[in-house]
Order: structure tokens, then sequence, then C-alpha cells
């Protein structure tokens, strides 16, 4: 366990490149490697100190893996790497554009549950699911291109998609239920 650092990036972890586009296979190796390294299992006969110290290991690793794994999460990690919030919780100013999209899909969602449309709502859940590809492919964009300022803000948008889209999926489950 000498090798690794507890204190570096989880980059640096997995000895992958700093940037969001991100190779899943290569991910998904490194984690296997390092988890080999440090697994708890591995020192069940070791002293108390390396068992503590093999569980932050893990706990380490499966944070980071979990962390890069997931694209939006990424996104905020490597900004917060470059010095940004991205202040979701209290910055909510967003494009005109987007805040009327915003608008658009909450009637339609409100429109779909007073009918019952199961039907509107996975069309809708569609919809969502496309224009986010499209904004995680604007966002990989900004982030290794240093744009990191409208990337915080696409991240914004983001988180907000996917809110809307776990909303319209609790929808479809209470229709359904």
């Amino acid at each position: 366990m000498t090798a690794l650092s507890l204190s570096g990036t989880h980059f640096a972890l997995f000895d992958l490149p700093e940037q969001f586009a991100l190779d899943a296979d290569a991910l998904d190796r490194a984690y296997r490697a390092v988890q080999a390294q440090v697994h708890p299992d591995r020192f069940a006969a070791a002293g108390d100190a390396q068992k503590r110290l093999a569980m932050q290991w893990a706990t380490r690793a499966n944070e980071a893996y979990q962390t890069l794994r997931h694209p939006l999460q990424r996104a905020i990690y490597l900004l917060h790497l470059r010095g940004l919030d991205v202040g979701a919780e209290n910055n909510t100013a967003m494009e005109p554009a987007f805040l009327m999209q915003q608008m658009e899909w909450r009637e339609s969602i409100e429109d779909a549950v007073g009918a019952k449309n199961v039907d509107a709502l996975d069309a809708l859940s569609a919809e969502l699911r496309e224009d986010e590809r499209a904004r995680f492919a604007k966002l990989a964009a900004l982030l290794d291109g240093g744009a990191d300022q409208a990337a915080a803000e696409a991240v914004r948008q983001l988180m907000f998609i996917e809110r809307v889209a776990g909303e319209i999926d609790a929808q479809i489950e209470r229709l359904e239920g």
C-alpha cells in the first residue's frame, strides 16, 4: 500500500488523465487493481493499524470510483479540483431559454399526471434523456476545453434535468402502482 497516496486526486489514484473524457474500461481495470491491493480481506491476519489503513484505502477507492464512474459527479469533481464550486444550492441563475424549457417540462408533467397518461410521461422521459445526452456531449467539450464557468452552468442544468427525470420516474411508478 505504500505506492498509493490517500491525499491524491481520484484520477491519480487510478493513474488516469485529469479530464472529463474517460475510458470506462480503463477506470474499471484500475479500480479492480487498487481493490486487489487494498481489500480488507487481504489484511485479515494483520494488526489493527494495518486493518484500519486497509479499510481507509478500500473506502477511498470506492468513493473515487463512484465519483469518476458517474459523468455528472465526475464533472462536479473536476470543477472542484479547478477551484470552482458548482453552487447549485445558491446559484440558480440559468440562461432564459433553459428556464423556459424547465417551465414547459413542468407543465407537461403536470398535464400528463393530471390525465394519468403514462405514455406521455414515458415520451417526456425519453425527450429529457435525449436532451441530457446532448448536454453531456457539450459539457465534455467545455470541461476538456477549459471553459469552466460555462461547464458549471451546464452541470447545474444537468442536475435539474436529473431531478426532473427522477420525478417523472416516480410519477410513472405511482400511476402504474
